[in-house]
């Protein structure tokens, strides 16, 4: 969703357990399937995704979400926020749920338990994955 609708890397942690990760993340995938402006889809996990990238590593399941239309500045925002939402709720479900989102070589975690603190850092992560194509604060101007 940065840079014209480059997608963001969405991995259910689970602590190594494959089956439990696979289950959780083939569920988020639906929720986040049903939302309006999105698309999702699951990253091959053979390999990287770009070259000079890592993969999702041996046996882990990951996602890629993206916008459905070419994204300009002025929904780059409310896409993300759109995600990150649908990415809360999915994780208070379940207290344990813990989703670990990437946007080039920033990422987040977002648990099912958030406290001010991650809900300070998720806001932050917001500002620096989509502030830079969002449009220009223009202070001066009359």
């Amino acid at each position: 969703m940065r840079d014209g609708g480059s997608p963001w890397t969405l991995t259910v942690a689970t602590g190594g357990d494959t089956l439990r990760q696979e289950r959780l993340t083939r569920d988020l995938h639906d929720t986040l399937h049903r939302a309006d402006g999105l698309v999702v889809g699951f990253h091959d996990a053979d390999g990287p995704a770009e070259p000079g990238r890592k993969g999702t590593g041996v046996g882990e399941v990951a996602l890629w979400a993206a916008t459905t239309a070419a994204t300009t500045a002025a929904v780059a925002r409310p896409a993300s926020q759109v995600l990150i939402t649908l990415i809360k709720e999915w994780c208070a479900k379940e207290r344990h749920r813990k989703v670990v989102v990437t946007v080039g070589d920033d990422s987040i975690q977002i648990t099912g338990r958030p406290d001010a603190a991650q809900e300070r850092m998720v806001r932050e992560f917001q500002d620096r994955v989509v502030g830079d194509d969002g449009p220009a604060s223009d202070d001066g101007a009359a």
